[in-house]
């Protein structure tokens, strides 16, 4: 019977040391088996890290024993948080949020009658 090979599983690491690095991480992880890839997320702004990371491995196996024998362990002075990542959400293709206008009011303030008086 083949083993699920093909399939790679991918593993959230969250609570990191800022100081960790992909290379670490993967050295890390390739203590349990072949690492496919492994990333630590940064900030785009600044270019530190956001503290957590995603590591790829093709075999079922080997990353169920790394989550097993990783979670709650010290990895850059903090105890990680591992688990198997789950599927990004589908996006909409609108931007943002929220529906309508892109701000404001809405509209002009000559709603509600009352004529042309001046209010002020």
């Amino acid at each position: 019977m083949a083993k699920e090979r093909d399939v790679n599983m991918n593993i959230y690491i969250g609570n990191l040391g800022y100081d960790v690095t992909d290379n670490e991480l993967q050295a890390a992880f390739e203590a349990y088996g072949e690492v496919d890839s492994a990333k630590v997320i940064m900030d785009r702004d600044t270019g530190r890290s956001k503290g957590f990371g995603f590591v790829e491995m093709s075999d079922r196996d080997e990353a169920l024993a790394a989550i097993e024998g990783l979670n709650g362990t010290e990895l850059g002075g903090r105890n990680v948080s591992v688990n198997e990542a789950r599927p990004k959400p589908k996006r909409n293709d609108r931007r943002g949020g929220r529906g309508g206008s892109g701000g404001g009011y809405g509209g002009g303030r000559s709603g509600g009658g009352g004529g042309s008086r001046n209010r002020w």
